[in-house]
Protein backbone atom coordinates (compact mmCIF):
# COMPACT_ATOMS: atom_id res chain seq x y z
CA UNK A 1 0.00 0.00 0.00
CA UNK A 2 1.48 3.38 -0.77
CA UNK A 3 -0.08 5.08 2.21
CA UNK A 4 2.48 6.82 4.66
CA UNK A 5 3.19 5.67 8.08
CA UNK A 6 0.84 8.33 9.83
CA UNK A 7 -1.94 7.69 7.35
CA UNK A 8 -1.88 4.00 8.37
CA UNK A 9 -2.02 4.57 11.64
CA UNK A 10 -4.96 6.48 11.39
CA UNK A 11 -6.90 3.68 9.45
CA UNK A 12 -8.32 0.61 11.32
CA UNK A 13 -7.90 -2.72 9.40
CA UNK A 14 -8.44 -6.08 10.83
CA UNK A 15 -5.64 -8.42 10.76
CA UNK A 16 -7.52 -11.07 8.75
CA UNK A 17 -8.31 -8.60 5.70
CA UNK A 18 -6.04 -9.61 2.95
CA UNK A 19 -5.50 -5.89 1.15
CA UNK A 20 -2.41 -6.22 -2.10
CA UNK A 21 0.16 -3.82 -1.09
CA UNK A 22 -0.33 -2.29 -4.55
CA UNK A 23 -3.96 -0.71 -2.80
CA UNK A 24 -4.13 2.94 -2.07
CA UNK A 25 -5.73 2.73 1.20
CA UNK A 26 -7.36 6.42 2.61
CA UNK A 27 -6.61 7.74 6.21
CA UNK A 28 -9.41 6.76 8.30
CA UNK A 29 -10.21 3.97 6.59
CA UNK A 30 -12.01 0.65 8.29
CA UNK A 31 -11.70 -2.56 7.01
CA UNK A 32 -13.43 -5.45 8.77
CA UNK A 33 -12.56 -9.36 9.42
CA UNK A 34 -12.05 -11.32 6.14
CA UNK A 35 -12.49 -8.50 3.77
CA UNK A 36 -10.16 -8.77 0.60
CA UNK A 37 -9.02 -5.59 -1.53
CA UNK A 38 -7.42 -6.05 -4.82
CA UNK A 39 -4.12 -4.76 -6.18
CA UNK A 40 -5.87 -1.68 -8.22
CA UNK A 41 -8.37 -0.59 -5.93
CA UNK A 42 -8.20 3.25 -4.05
CA UNK A 43 -10.19 3.63 -1.42
CA UNK A 44 -11.00 7.04 0.00
CA UNK A 45 -10.67 9.12 3.04
CA UNK A 46 -13.14 7.66 5.97
CA UNK A 47 -14.84 4.95 3.81
CA UNK A 48 -16.09 1.74 5.83
CA UNK A 49 -15.29 -1.40 4.42
CA UNK A 50 -17.04 -4.49 6.66
CA UNK A 51 -16.82 -8.14 6.81
CA UNK A 52 -16.28 -10.16 3.79
CA UNK A 53 -16.65 -7.60 1.62
CA UNK A 54 -14.76 -7.73 -1.92
CA UNK A 55 -13.08 -5.10 -3.97
CA UNK A 56 -11.83 -5.91 -7.01
CA UNK A 57 -10.35 -4.63 -10.59
CA UNK A 58 -9.47 -0.97 -11.39
CA UNK A 59 -11.97 0.18 -8.85
CA UNK A 60 -11.88 4.30 -7.11
CA UNK A 61 -14.27 4.62 -4.46
CA UNK A 62 -14.55 7.96 -2.98
CA UNK A 63 -14.78 9.68 0.45
CA UNK A 64 -16.94 8.15 3.66
CA UNK A 65 -18.67 5.65 1.55
CA UNK A 66 -19.87 2.15 3.76
CA UNK A 67 -19.87 -1.30 2.09
CA UNK A 68 -21.55 -3.74 4.73
CA UNK A 69 -20.79 -7.35 4.89
CA UNK A 70 -20.52 -9.55 1.68
CA UNK A 71 -21.13 -6.76 -1.01
CA UNK A 72 -19.07 -7.95 -4.41
CA UNK A 73 -17.55 -4.45 -5.75
CA UNK A 74 -15.56 -4.14 -9.23
CA UNK A 75 -15.59 -7.88 -10.23
CA UNK A 76 -15.07 -9.31 -13.57
CA UNK A 77 -19.10 -8.24 -15.77
CA UNK A 78 -21.12 -11.12 -15.97
CA UNK A 79 -21.34 -10.38 -20.05
CA UNK A 80 -20.42 -12.75 -22.35
CA UNK A 81 -18.64 -10.20 -24.67
CA UNK A 82 -16.11 -9.14 -22.40
CA UNK A 83 -12.35 -10.79 -22.81
CA UNK A 84 -10.29 -9.90 -19.66
CA UNK A 85 -10.10 -6.03 -20.92
CA UNK A 86 -9.16 -3.33 -18.93
CA UNK A 87 -12.03 -1.03 -17.47
CA UNK A 88 -13.07 0.68 -14.34
CA UNK A 89 -16.00 1.03 -11.64
CA UNK A 90 -16.05 4.27 -9.78
CA UNK A 91 -17.83 5.84 -7.14
CA UNK A 92 -18.48 9.03 -5.27
CA UNK A 93 -18.68 9.99 -1.92
CA UNK A 94 -20.93 9.11 0.93
CA UNK A 95 -22.91 6.11 -0.81
CA UNK A 96 -23.93 3.60 0.82
CA UNK A 97 -24.06 -0.26 -0.26
CA UNK A 98 -25.84 -2.53 2.21
CA UNK A 99 -25.60 -6.58 2.20
CA UNK A 100 -24.49 -8.78 -1.15
CA UNK A 101 -24.94 -5.58 -3.41
CA UNK A 102 -23.06 -6.39 -6.57
CA UNK A 103 -21.67 -3.78 -8.85
CA UNK A 104 -19.30 -5.51 -12.01
CA UNK A 105 -16.53 -2.91 -13.75
CA UNK A 106 -17.75 -1.92 -17.15
CA UNK A 107 -17.35 -4.18 -20.35
CA UNK A 108 -14.60 -2.48 -22.80
CA UNK A 109 -11.32 -1.15 -23.17
CA UNK A 110 -11.52 1.79 -20.70
CA UNK A 111 -14.92 1.53 -19.98
CA UNK A 112 -16.54 2.88 -17.00
CA UNK A 113 -18.96 1.70 -14.65
CA UNK A 114 -20.16 4.85 -12.47
CA UNK A 115 -21.71 5.57 -9.85
CA UNK A 116 -22.32 9.28 -7.79
CA UNK A 117 -22.49 10.55 -4.52
CA UNK A 118 -25.13 10.00 -1.58
CA UNK A 119 -26.74 6.92 -3.31
CA UNK A 120 -28.20 3.87 -1.07
CA UNK A 121 -28.12 0.60 -2.63
CA UNK A 122 -30.01 -1.46 -0.36
CA UNK A 123 -29.52 -5.53 0.03
CA UNK A 124 -28.76 -7.58 -3.17
CA UNK A 125 -29.36 -5.19 -5.07
CA UNK A 126 -27.35 -5.26 -8.46
CA UNK A 127 -25.78 -3.01 -10.89
CA UNK A 128 -24.32 -4.20 -13.98
CA UNK A 129 -21.22 -3.34 -16.54
CA UNK A 130 -21.44 0.19 -17.94
CA UNK A 131 -23.95 1.67 -16.31
CA UNK A 132 -24.20 5.16 -15.15
CA UNK A 133 -25.44 5.98 -12.06
CA UNK A 134 -26.50 9.45 -10.62
CA UNK A 135 -26.16 11.25 -7.15
CA UNK A 136 -28.60 10.35 -4.48
CA UNK A 137 -30.45 7.69 -6.34
CA UNK A 138 -31.93 4.78 -4.07
CA UNK A 139 -32.09 0.95 -5.22
CA UNK A 140 -34.53 -0.97 -2.56
CA UNK A 141 -33.79 -4.28 -1.91
CA UNK A 142 -33.20 -6.87 -4.78
CA UNK A 143 -33.86 -4.36 -7.66
CA UNK A 144 -31.78 -4.92 -10.36
CA UNK A 145 -30.06 -2.92 -13.31
CA UNK A 146 -29.02 -4.84 -16.60
CA UNK A 147 -25.24 -3.60 -18.38
CA UNK A 148 -25.60 0.09 -20.03
CA UNK A 149 -28.21 1.80 -17.95
CA UNK A 150 -28.19 5.14 -17.36
CA UNK A 151 -30.06 6.30 -13.98
CA UNK A 152 -29.65 10.64 -13.67
CA UNK A 153 -29.74 12.30 -10.08
CA UNK A 154 -32.48 11.51 -7.21
CA UNK A 155 -34.19 8.26 -8.98
CA UNK A 156 -35.76 6.09 -6.68
CA UNK A 157 -36.28 2.24 -8.09
CA UNK A 158 -38.54 -0.12 -5.82
CA UNK A 159 -37.43 -3.39 -4.46
CA UNK A 160 -37.55 -6.22 -6.96
CA UNK A 161 -37.93 -3.84 -9.68
CA UNK A 162 -35.45 -4.53 -13.18
CA UNK A 163 -34.17 -2.07 -15.62
CA UNK A 164 -33.59 -3.43 -19.12
CA UNK A 165 -30.52 -2.68 -20.54
CA UNK A 166 -29.68 0.55 -22.40
CA UNK A 167 -32.68 2.20 -20.66
CA UNK A 168 -32.33 5.23 -19.50
CA UNK A 169 -34.37 6.81 -16.44
CA UNK A 170 -34.68 10.37 -15.88
CA UNK A 171 -34.17 12.36 -12.90
CA UNK A 172 -35.99 12.60 -9.79
CA UNK A 173 -38.46 9.64 -11.10
CA UNK A 174 -39.45 6.97 -9.28
CA UNK A 175 -39.94 3.43 -10.06
CA UNK A 176 -42.71 1.01 -8.42
CA UNK A 177 -41.72 -2.15 -6.92
CA UNK A 178 -41.65 -5.43 -9.37
CA UNK A 179 -42.07 -3.19 -11.97
CA UNK A 180 -40.48 -4.17 -15.30
CA UNK A 181 -39.27 -1.12 -17.17
CA UNK A 182 -38.14 -1.81 -20.85
CA UNK A 183 -38.39 1.54 -22.30
CA UNK A 184 -36.72 4.86 -20.80
CA UNK A 185 -38.29 6.73 -18.10
CA UNK A 186 -38.99 10.50 -18.29
CA UNK A 187 -38.04 12.68 -15.22
CA UNK A 188 -40.27 13.61 -12.50
CA UNK A 189 -42.84 11.15 -13.76
CA UNK A 190 -44.15 7.73 -11.57
CA UNK A 191 -43.56 4.48 -13.45
CA UNK A 192 -45.21 1.02 -12.24
CA UNK A 193 -46.25 -2.48 -13.38
CA UNK A 194 -45.33 -4.78 -16.17
CA UNK A 195 -44.39 -3.83 -18.26
CA UNK A 196 -43.64 -0.47 -16.29
CA UNK A 197 -46.58 2.18 -17.76
CA UNK A 198 -46.17 5.75 -16.60
CA UNK A 199 -49.30 6.37 -13.76
CA UNK A 200 -48.46 10.27 -12.61
CA UNK A 201 -46.05 12.95 -12.22
CA UNK A 202 -44.35 12.44 -8.69
CA UNK A 203 -45.35 15.32 -7.48
CA UNK A 204 -44.18 14.32 -3.88
CA UNK A 205 -40.71 13.61 -4.74
CA UNK A 206 -40.69 17.46 -6.61
CA UNK A 207 -41.63 18.76 -3.39
CA UNK A 208 -39.43 17.58 -1.25
CA UNK A 209 -36.59 18.34 -4.09
CA UNK A 210 -37.56 22.32 -3.65
CA UNK A 211 -38.47 22.70 -6.90
CA UNK A 212 -41.02 25.24 -6.56
CA UNK A 213 -45.08 25.34 -7.21
CA UNK A 214 -44.77 27.36 -10.62
CA UNK A 215 -42.32 24.61 -12.13
CA UNK A 216 -44.25 21.57 -10.96
CA UNK A 217 -47.33 23.00 -12.62
CA UNK A 218 -45.56 23.35 -16.23
CA UNK A 219 -44.27 19.88 -15.73
CA UNK A 220 -48.06 18.30 -15.12
CA UNK A 221 -49.14 20.68 -18.24
CA UNK A 222 -46.25 18.34 -19.74
CA UNK A 223 -47.50 15.16 -18.44
CA UNK A 224 -50.42 16.08 -19.62
CA UNK A 225 -49.20 17.05 -22.99
CA UNK A 226 -47.30 13.60 -23.46
CA UNK A 227 -49.75 11.16 -21.84
CA UNK A 228 -53.37 12.39 -22.31
CA UNK A 229 -53.52 14.59 -25.40
CA UNK A 230 -53.37 11.54 -27.93
CA UNK A 231 -50.45 13.35 -29.45
CA UNK A 232 -47.50 11.19 -31.01
CA UNK A 233 -44.31 11.92 -29.28
CA UNK A 234 -42.93 14.40 -32.30
CA UNK A 235 -46.09 16.22 -31.58
CA UNK A 236 -46.42 16.54 -27.80
CA UNK A 237 -43.02 17.58 -27.98
CA UNK A 238 -43.99 20.53 -30.48
CA UNK A 239 -46.98 21.43 -28.21
CA UNK A 240 -44.50 21.64 -24.84
CA UNK A 241 -42.34 24.35 -26.77
CA UNK A 242 -45.14 26.42 -27.55
CA UNK A 243 -47.57 25.93 -24.70
CA UNK A 244 -45.08 25.74 -21.55
CA UNK A 245 -43.01 28.34 -19.58
CA UNK A 246 -39.23 27.87 -20.05
CA UNK A 247 -36.68 26.57 -17.08
CA UNK A 248 -34.26 24.10 -16.21
CA UNK A 249 -36.76 21.51 -15.22
CA UNK A 250 -39.25 21.85 -18.56
CA UNK A 251 -36.10 22.27 -20.49
CA UNK A 252 -34.65 19.08 -19.13
CA UNK A 253 -37.47 16.90 -19.42
CA UNK A 254 -37.87 18.03 -23.47
CA UNK A 255 -33.61 17.14 -24.12
CA UNK A 256 -34.57 13.99 -22.38
CA UNK A 257 -37.75 13.17 -24.52
CA UNK A 258 -35.69 14.30 -28.06
CA UNK A 259 -33.03 11.65 -26.98
CA UNK A 260 -34.97 8.62 -25.98
CA UNK A 261 -33.32 6.46 -28.21
CA UNK A 262 -35.39 3.06 -26.85
CA UNK A 263 -38.54 5.11 -26.79
CA UNK A 264 -40.53 6.18 -23.98
CA UNK A 265 -42.51 4.05 -21.14
CA UNK A 266 -46.25 4.30 -22.14
CA UNK A 267 -48.82 5.85 -19.85
CA UNK A 268 -51.69 4.24 -18.32
CA UNK A 269 -55.05 5.59 -19.88
CA UNK A 270 -57.10 8.75 -18.83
Amino acid sequence: MTEEKGDMQKSMIHPTAIIDPHAKIGPGVKIGPYAVIGPNVEIGEGTEVMAHVVIDGWTTIGKYCRFFPSASIGSEPQDLKFNGEKSYVTIGDYSVFREFVTVSRATGEEDVTSIGSHCLFQACTHIAHNCDVGNYVIMSNCAGLAGHVTIEDRVVIGGIAGVHQFVKVGRNSMIGGLAKVVQDIPPFVIADGQPARCVGLNSVGLSRAGIPENIRSELKKAFRILYRSGLNLGQAIAEMEQELDSSEEVEHFLRFLRNAERGICRGTKA
